[in-house]
């Protein structure tokens, strides 16, 4: 086993804290290890080794969508969400439609990922705008 010292925030580990002290990890040790094989489970070649994982990772995250797994609604649904997060973007209003999003989707969802992109593409657009119009 390896050992690491890695130092965060004191909101971060209040919210470990708050984790720990409830029902879905034992010790922060367990959140940490849980975290780490997580994040390292979200690439295409890494399976967990930790033991009941993908069960812990359904209590913490109740509303998770598998990869490559519909949520059960349609995809004119999409679309329509989409169309309005494009809208709003054109128009200036990041933060509304990030809210929209938000509101959609959990932040673990594709779909949530792709209309984010859709977002940094007019924002993106806009500062290179800014930029040229102001040299």
């Amino acid at each position: 086993m390896v050992k690491s010292t890695v130092r965060f925030s004191e909101t971060v580990m209040d919210r470990v804290e708050e984790l720990v002290s409830g029902d879905q990890f034992s010790s922060k040790s367990e959140f940490q290890r849980f975290a780490v094989e997580y994040v390292l489970s979200e690439i295409d070649d890494y399976e967990p080794e930790m033991l009941d994982f993908d069960d812990v990772r359904d209590e913490v995250f109740p509303d998770r969508v598998e990869r490559g797994e519909v949520a059960g609604e349609d995809d004119g649904e999409f679309y329509q969400v989409a169309a309005r997060v494009r809208q709003f973007a054109l128009r200036g209003e990041i933060d509304t439609a990030r809210e929209l999003i938000d509101t959609q989707y959990p932040a673990t969802d594709p779909r949530a990922m792709v209309l984010d992109d859709i977002i940094e593409t007019y924002r993106t657009g806009d500062s290179l705008g800014n930029r040229v119009a102001t040299e």
